[in-house]
């Protein structure tokens, strides 16, 4: 099922895309409420999908936690610019919340930074309070999957010797488009394309810890709350983007995630 939240006539709804009765068009069935807390009732009406301006489905709650260096081939591209090998456990850092856009919304280049890169990942949305969870039970903490962008400042990151300034700026997390919450991900293939240019491709089976260990893992350091979101990191093929470039992350099942950049 896939959730979008949208804006529509001046107000923000969820709704569950789906076909229309006679099947040549999409439509949102409009929810009462965010379906994280308040589930999948739905009020009856039927929105044209091409109506409404799509939202970052989620906005998180408290916080987005990201994963780093969880594709060996981004682990060798990377290695002479930051440094180090993947790691036995999963590398986290934190986003804040007020990084988070939408799709079609703009990645603004920070005055501060001359190297804004793209990294095309999988995010999960959490949906229920988890905290101290094992990996046999993490999944069922999961509300859905989204495409996420963990767009990074890397002359910042470099210079700071730690990630949070140069990760954190605001617009610095794309969404979207949607949150699917049941997408076959054993081997589902992810794409991040600029200007029409294929520049990152991987697959979900490649990563170097599993979306069960990330949350698991995760929780051991800090509660999980309804609606945080976790990146689980890229693979290789990182680089830049300047103003006026177009970037989509695209991934099997889920969607496509368009930015444009200024």
């Amino acid at each position: 099922m896939k959730i979008a939240r949208y804006l529509y006539e001046g107000e923000i709804s969820f709704g569950i895309i789906d076909r229309s009765e006679s099947g040549d068009s999409v439509e949102l069935v409009e929810l009462h409420g965010d379906p994280i807390v308040a589930g999948y009732d739905t009020t009856g009406r039927r929105v044209p999908l091409g109506a409404v301006k799509l939202l970052a489905p989620v906005i998180p709650r408290s916080k987005v936690v990201c994963v780093g260096k969880n594709y060996a081939d981004h682990v060798a591209e990377m290695r002479d610019v930051t440094g180090g090998e993947a790691t036995p456990e999963p590398l986290l850092f934190l986003k804040p919340n007020t990084s988070v856009i939408g799709p079609e919304d703009e990645i603004v280049r920070p005055a501060v930074s001359d190297r804004v890169e793209h990294e095309g990942e999988l995010a999960l949305v959490i949906g229920a309070v988890a905290k101290d969870v094992s990996e046999e039970d993490a999944l069922k903490y999961v509300f859905g999957f989204t495409c996420a962008n963990d767009v990074t400042a890397r002359d910042i990151q470099i210079a700071d010797g730690q990630w949070t300034r140069g990760k954190g700026f605001d617009t610095f997390c794309p969404l979207g488009p949607v949150i699917e919450t049941d997408p076959d991900l054993t081997d589902a293939r992810l794409v991040t394309r600029v200007n029409g240019e294929v520049r990152q491709e991987g697959r979900t089976s490649q990563l170097i810890h599993s979306l069960a260990k990330i949350v698991s893992y995760a929780s051991q350091a800090f509660t999980l709350l309804p609606g945080d979101v976790i990146l689980t990191g890229p693979p290789a093929g990182v680089g830049r983007l300047e103003a006026g470039d177009t970037v989509e992350v695209e991934i099997d099942g889920i969607g496509t995630l368009r930015n444009t950049v200024r």
